[in-house]
């Protein structure tokens, strides 16, 4: 089984559909006879965008509050670049926040979710 890590990245909710779909054609959420997988959470993003920024939403030197989706997905870790590319293309914000980790999707058999 390839190596696997997961993307986790906020996205106001309005546009959470959009990264989903871009992640997912990107090749993140694959599992098994399964395509475009992932959870989402909502939540309350919060930032300050600092002299410099051009923020889509809120204004320089003022905290902004905005609703916002957590999505995590797993993919195989030979398509990060694919997947993260794809995230940010579809993201709306300057900085998009996220992280990506290795995760253990095996099987406790050994098999992965490929199989």
């Amino acid at each position: 089984m390839e190596p696997m890590d997961c993307l986790v990245i906020y996205v106001p909710t309005e546009a959470a559909h959009a990264v989903r779909q871009a992640i997912g054609d990107a090749g993140a959420g694959r599992l098994g006879n399964y395509s475009h997988c992932s959870f989402s959470l909502e939540g309350t993003g919060r930032f300050t965008p600092l002299q410099g920024a051009n923020p889509t939403i809120g204004a320089v030197d003022a905290p902004a509050e905005v609703p916002e989706t957590r999505i995590e997905a797993i993919y195989p870790r030979s398509r990060r670049d694919a997947v993260v590319d794809a995230a940010l293309s579809a993201h709306p914000y300057e900085t998009p926040a996220f992280m990506t980790f290795p995760v253990d999707a095996s099987q406790p058999d050994g098999t992965g979710p490929a199989d």
